[in-house]
């Protein structure tokens, strides 16, 4: 099969999952286990899976001058956005955070543009503006509270700071997937962020009375473990290798319709017309931001 096509369904996966997780983490914060206690098992849990897999691959030796891009691409893809991300789903609803997401490629332009110096025409400069303009109708206009959701506008703005952290990261692995096995960087990048999460979410993973689990809580918690840690990001090192960042990132689309979806079969949460408004600005934007201009061809001289 070809690599590139191999890749695409790798990050239809990914977002797949993703969309599927906001239901099923929100379910379990803050009754189960609190989020940054989840951020703990989350990523310990993966490092013991990457390290695992890691004894049926060739290892590599990772150059002294990548280590500092590694410790960076931990820092931002395991860490702070996991932190905003969770911290972010216990104050608001699942809905709400798979819109906040698709800001995702809006962010990876801007981001892009100011540390690569790359050029910014004017039609993607309106569509940054839509998107950061969807992103805070989100932020400002939201009911405050919800449900199980108490701080709903402060939950939202976590989001968008997940989704900075997130772009941070995508830019930043870039060069290491090229260089280096997904297995090889994913084992270093999860025991980094374990070591960094672990102080962290220390008392509140020792808060879960782990002896009255039952089954309806294990198993979405080795869903966020194995599913939307250890699977969606060894798919995403892969969709990387073959595809650009800004590529991966248009697939985040994905994540409002399933979570929509998923959430409304599941019950958890609703549509109202303010999401809808502000899915509809922030899709604009990343239609005009990552749109590519039509080539002008010139008529041959004869």
């Amino acid at each position: 099969m070809d690599r590139r096509l191999v890749a695409i369904l790798a990050a239809t996966a990914t977002e797949t999952i993703y969309g599927i997780n906001h239901t099923v983490a929100k379910g379990l914060m803050p009754h189960v286990i609190q989020p940054f206690g989840f951020i703990v098992l989350r990523v310990g849990g993966a490092a013991i899976l990457f390290w695992l897999l890691s004894l049926f691959t060739k290892s590599e030796k990772i150059e002294t001058k990548d280590w500092w891009r590694i410790f960076a691409c931990a820092l931002f893809g395991m860490v702070l956005n996991m932190l905003m991300f969770f911290k972010g789903l216990s104050l608001s609803t699942p809905i709400n955070s798979a819109v906040s997401m698709t800001i995702t490629p809006v962010l990876l332009l801007l981001l892009t543009a100011l540390i690569l110096r790359e050029r910014i025409t004017w039609i993607k400069t309106l569509g940054i503006i839509l998107g950061l303009s969807g992103a805070l109708v989100l932020i400002l206009f939201q009911e405050k509270t919800q449900g199980n959701a108490p701080n709903i506008p402060l939950g939202n703005l976590l989001f968008v700071l997940n989704a900075i952290s997130y772009s941070f990261y995508l830019i930043l692995v870039k060069p290491l997937v090229k260089k280096y096995k997904a297995v090889t960087l994913l084992k270093f990048f999860f025991l980094i962020a374990f070591c960094i999460n672990l102080p962290i979410g220390y008392s509140e993973l020792t808060q879960v009375q782990w002896t009255q689990l039952t089954f309806s809580e294990i198993g979405p918690m080795l869903f966020v473990v194995i599913a939307t840690t250890f699977l969606t990001y060894l798919f995403n090192i892969f969709a990387l290798k073959q595809l650009s960042p800004s590529t991966v990132g248009v697939f985040i689309y994905l994540q409002p319709v399933v979570a929509t979806i998923f959430a409304i079969l599941a019950g958890a949460d609703t549509l109202n017309a303010l999401r809808v408004g502000a899915a509809c600005l922030i899709f604009m934007g990343v239609f005009l931001s990552t749109r590519k201009p039509k080539k002008v061809v010139l008529p041959k001289q004869i």
